[in-house]
């Protein structure tokens, strides 16, 4: 990794990896694992302003200290990069079933850890500036197989709720436990000090 061909992470990748290009990261030694480790241990390792993008797809979750993640996170992505995250809605049924789930999310989790200028609700800031700005927030409403007539009806309630940002923050506050959403993903941007 170097600062001349930035590097995309796939960090938990898991049993394999969305993006072909990435190196993956993961704490267990699946075969589309690249780097067998601890997150923070091997972020410490990367050279600073040598990632163009990271994703995460049901991993974050794992984690407990996510003010640490962004503090390594600021570190490593170059300004104007990426950082997608997909994680469990704390509304998914399924989530407190996996005992190694320690952080639940929801529509404002990381307006909490970047400036936020997509929600009329604003939230207090309890760490210093992460660097990152909140691009796009999305609500993600599914069911596999064989639900597929619940399916459906997922993905209406997805593209109402997904319609406006009014839409997504009466959702949460006030219908999230009556159509639980499944998963929640959110955009965020390296922005530089100015940013």
């Amino acid at each position: 990794m170097s600062a001349e061909a930035p590097a995309t992470l796939e960090l938990g990748c898991g049993n394999r990896k969305r993006h072909p290009e990435a190196i993956g990261i993961d704490a267990i030694d699946y075969p589309a694992v690249d780097v067998v480790g601890d997150v923070f241990d091997v972020l410490a390792r990367i050279p600073g302003g040598s990632v163009k993008a990271i994703y995460s797809y049901h991993a974050l979750e794992h984690l407990t200290d996510l003010e640490r993640l962004m503090s390594e996170l600021r570190r490593v992505v170059v300004t104007g990069g990426r950082l997608n995250a997909v994680v469990p809605h704390f509304s998914n049924p399924y989530f407190y079933s996996d005992y190694t789930h320690r952080t639940a999310f929801g529509l404002y989790s990381f307006s909490y850890l970047a400036s936020d200028s997509l929600f009329r609700r604003r939230v207090p800031r309890y760490v210093r500036d992460t660097g990152f700005r909140l691009q796009d927030v999305r609500l993600r409403f599914k069911s596999g197989r064989p639900f597929y007539v619940r399916h459906a009806f997922a993905l209406l309630i997805g593209g109402v709720v997904n319609s406006t940002r009014m839409t997504q923050e009466l959702y949460e506050r006030a219908f999230c436990y009556l159509f639980p959403c499944y998963e929640i993903e959110f955009d965020l941007v390296r922005v530089d000090e100015q940013g």
